[in-house]
């Protein structure tokens, strides 16, 4: 795959103390990224702006085979998550408006990995400060720049 790709992360959040067990937030962010292999270990960066703000976060994404995945942000937030299969990791995250401790018990992951596609699909619970928050998916798909295939999920 070329150096020069669009990485398109989306993520659903589910509130697991929301009576509505259909009510959801979701958001997906489409963005030109860096993308190098290294030691059989996929890599990306790029920048998140932050809606209605000057700030960047910078993310550096680090994808070890089918069952571990690293997201490193720095900049207006700052965190670094390991989703590791079966598993949970606890970070801090720091935020504008403080810090908060995180944990992420990933359930699921998959990952496909093909010449001119990576598709990353990671299921996880989300504690906030030792509190069940939600139940989350984020699907990356990252694609050459100039392919032309690269397609918005609906």
């Amino acid at each position: 795959m070329t150096k020069d790709v669009l990485v398109s992360v989306s993520g659903i959040h589910t509130d697991i103390l929301e009576a509505d067990e259909n009510e959801s937030d979701s958001i997906e962010v489409v963005t030109p990224a860096s993308y190098y292999c290294k030691n059989g270990k996929h890599y990306l960066v790029y920048d998140e702006v932050i809606e209605g703000s000057t700030d960047v976060i910078k993310n550096r994404v680090k994808i070890c085979g089918d069952d571990s995945m690293e997201i490193i942000k720095s900049g207006a937030a700052s965190t670094h998550m390991v989703f590791e299969k079966n598993k949970k990791n606890l970070t801090y995250y720091q935020t504008p408006f403080g810090q908060m401790l995180i944990s992420v018990n990933t359930t699921n992951m998959q990952v496909d990995v093909t010449d001119n596609n990576i598709d990353v699909n990671v299921q996880y619970e989300l504690d906030v400060n030792h509190e069940p928050l939600a139940d989350c998916n984020i699907r990356m798909n990252i694609t050459p720049r100039m392919d032309g295939r690269f397609e918005l999920e609906s």
